[in-house]
């Protein structure tokens, strides 16, 4: 069977995953999963990612793998080229520092079951939202300066092509957007970000590209 990866379009987990998949050339078949409608609350799903979390890929018939940095490198180790990880230890360890910084430091504070938790006001989560999108952005742009001093100016997040930390990078650039951040402070940011956009496969992976987007 080819990969399934079960996904909801807008997610930026969903997202980094089926750049990756795509970037490799790795044929998979996407399973929407609507997070509005409360489909990763199912038991079926539950049983693909007991945190009730998109995405999850199904590698081979009832067995699954979710968690996108895993995927990620799960993926990196079984289809190796082209890389998205530089083979250098401690490069890896700087993509890898990008990566948690957003999957640790800013996703997980603006996602559907933190939200919920903040407030039922509209304008209240995305205050929350925002300011938590902002104090992150902040961190990374601090972050991608000092890896340009000590790399040598780069276009990308970490140097010159695409690595894994450009798939976190930007769906959560989108995410801020979405929430009314305001981006000028970031320059450094939205370089890596038009650099990855720029690259092959980047459009198919596209929220506003997939089959279940609204």
């Amino acid at each position: 069977m080819s990969l399934r990866l079960y996904q909801y379009w807008r997610s930026s987990a969903s997202w980094r995953v089926r750049w990756a998949l795509a970037h490799k050339g790795i044929a998979f078949e996407s399973i929407p999963v609507n997070l509005l409608e409360q489909g990763q609350r199912s038991d079926s799903h539950t049983a693909r990612n007991p945190m009730q979390h998109v995405p999850a890929l199904e590698v081979s018939p009832g067995r699954f793998l979710a968690e996108s940095v895993a995927i990620l490198e799960w993926l990196e180790q079984m289809h190796p080229d082209p890389a998205l990880y530089p083979s250098d230890p401690w490069l890896r360890a700087r993509v890898r520092q990008v990566c948690e910084l957003v999957n640790a430091g800013i996703q997980p504070l603006q996602n559907l079951t933190v939200l919920a938790a903040v407030s039922s006001d509209a304008e209240v989560k995305k205050a929350w939202a925002a300011r938590f999108n902002a104090r992150g952005l902040t961190a990374l742009e601090s972050l991608l300066c000092t890896l340009d001093a000590e790399l040598g100016e780069g276009t990308f997040a970490v140097g010159n092509s695409l690595t894994a930390a450009d798939l976190f990078v930007v769906p959560q650039v989108y995410s801020a957007r979405r929430f009314a951040v305001d981006l000028t402070p970031f320059p450094r940011v939205l370089l890596a970000e038009r650099s990855a956009l720029a690259t092959p496969h980047a459009h198919g992976a596209l929220p506003e590209s997939q089959a279940d987007a609204t």
